[in-house]
């Protein structure tokens, strides 16, 4: 089968493989087109004897069709069963790290990397283990709660590319450790920018590379101790093809004419600065849309507060002290006595009951609030209004959102990926609801880069808004 391939720059040679083209994960002979395109799979323990399908065959271009998956006819996805190395031993003291810091300083090419986080089960989203993985060093599993600090294993790093998937997730608890990479690549965004309709580890190191991972612990307490071994297992295997599936991407993306798009996103996520604390988290409890009046706002408010307080307190995720449907239950109910509170649905469950004289204190400070103290009922954002009150507020906005979003679904569509990340939905808004005074290409370009679009996408996009909004002022419609 025919290959098209471009040279990382670490050298790796990245390839998107057509059916037939992976090693063996068994160990097995390799078919005759080139293996080393995934270097090192045949090493790993996978089910079955023979050579594993990639995903695939050929790569997108950028106006052509995005690549869907495997090719019908090619051989089923190997189940990728144990890391090529075994499961290592969780590095958990001061003189484990320092070996894995020096064998990660002395390994060359990217560094695989990825977090394990105990959402859903723990305050806040600190990560509770730490997989890398990179040539010559093989694979480490670092215990963050162990070892807090990670600075040793950054600095050594520091020249290094770090490959993460949905690198936004894991970025924030990376540097919680010390962990703050320089240059990324991002296999989930390349995903997207490649115009796969499925972009989870999973899928992509299945249609890519032709292996299965098994996903089942991803959501599991990782606050957990000790670790069970088949948990390490999943873990360990999350970043055993990672930097196989960067190399394949990253050849794609060269075939497809996107590769400076990517490197320009990969950059603007290293340089987004931490979003800063919302203003009244508390206004983001689910089913507050039900609450109609400002008393019952400061009941939320108040029962909100007394939850985070206690969540962080027990580290526990708040939904496991308090569900947001007791939230809303008590504000709209607004118990005065325990007996009150305790005859609600919401107050039934054990988690409820444990605190519910904490919950009818809340309920009580916010019924004695003065009206002047209590919250707003409305508060207005820093954007545009919801589109949906465009054609009554400003029916020539509504036009312009209109014809920006068709631009860019069309555009989307010839660029194989989706609209959303061709341009932003809020920057499309803003645009539409406060255009330039000049619909110019390189009016509307300089302004799509003020809202925070990158060159590329401006590059893409300011002509051809420029044009919709233009026909628009001069004939009325498109």
């Amino acid at each position: 089968m025919s290959e098209t391939r471009a040279t990382g720059p670490d050298g790796g040679s990245g390839a998107r493989k057509a059916a037939g083209s992976v090693p063996d994960p068994t160990g097995g002979d390799p078919p005759a087109t080139d293996a080393s395109a995934v270097p090192g799979v045949s090493g790993a323990v996978a089910t079955g004897t023979e050579t594993s399908g990639a995903g695939a065959s050929g790569a997108g271009t950028g106006g052509g069709e995005a690549s869907k998956g495997p090719p019908e006819g090619a051989p089923a996805a190997v189940p990728l069963l144990e890391p090529r190395e075994g499961v290592p031993p969780v590095v958990a003291d001061a003189a484990e790290l320092e070996r894995v810091i020096a064998a990660f300083a002395a390994g060359h090419g990217p560094v695989a990397v990825d977090a394990e986080r105990a959402s859903g089960y723990r305050y806040g989203q600190r990560a509770y283990l730490v997989q890398l993985r990179r040539a010559g060093a093989g694979t480490a599993l670092i215990d963050p709660v162990a070892c807090p600090d990670l600075s040793g294993l950054d600095a050594a790093l520091a020249d290094a590319e770090i490959v993460l998937h949905a690198a936004n997730q894991d970025l924030p608890c990376l540097a919680e450790v010390g962990l703050v990479p320089r240059r990324l690549f991002d296999t989930e965004l390349a995903g997207r920018l490649l115009g796969y309709p499925r972009v989870g580890l999973g899928s992509m190191v299945e249609n890519v590379l032709g292996f299965l991972l098994e996903k089942g612990y991803s959501a599991a307490d990782w606050s957990s101790r000790p670790l069970p071994e088949d948990w390490l297992r999943y873990a360990a295997l999350d970043v055993e093809l990672l930097v196989e599936l960067r190399d394949a991407l990253h050849g794609e993306l060269a075939a497809a004419g996107k590769l400076e798009w990517a490197l320009e996103e990969f950059a603007a996520i290293l340089a987004t600065p931490p979003k800063p604390p919302r203003a009244d988290p508390w206004r983001r409890t689910s089913g507050i849309h039900r609450i109609r009046n400002r008393r019952a706002l400061a009941i939320v408010r108040s029962v909100w507060e007394m939850r985070d307080k206690i969540a962080r307190e027990r580290d526990l995720s708040p939904g496991r002290v308090l569900q947001d449907a007791a939230i809303i239950e008590l504000a709209q109910q607004a118990p005065q006595t325990l007996a009150d509170l305790q005859a609600l649905p919401a107050m039934r469950g054990r988690a409820a009951r444990r605190h519910q004289s904490a919950w009818l204190r809340a309920v009580s400070r916010a019924r004695e609030l003065p009206d002047r103290r209590l919250p707003a009922a409305n508060v207005p954002g820093d954007g545009p209004p919801p589109a949906h009150r465009w054609a009554d507020r400003d029916p020539e906005a509504a036009k312009r959102l209109t014809a920006a979003r068709a631009v860019v679904a069309g555009l989307a569509e010839d660029n194989s990926m989706p609209a959303e990340n061709l341009l932003q939905p809020d920057v499309v808004r803003r645009l539409a609801w406060t255009p330039p005074d000049e619909p110019s290409a390189s009016v509307v370009g300089a302004e799509l880069r003020r809202l925070g679009a990158r060159r590329w996408q401006a590059a893409l996009t300011a002509q051809p808004i420029a044009r919709a909004f233009l026909r628009l002022e001069t004939k009325g419609d498109l």
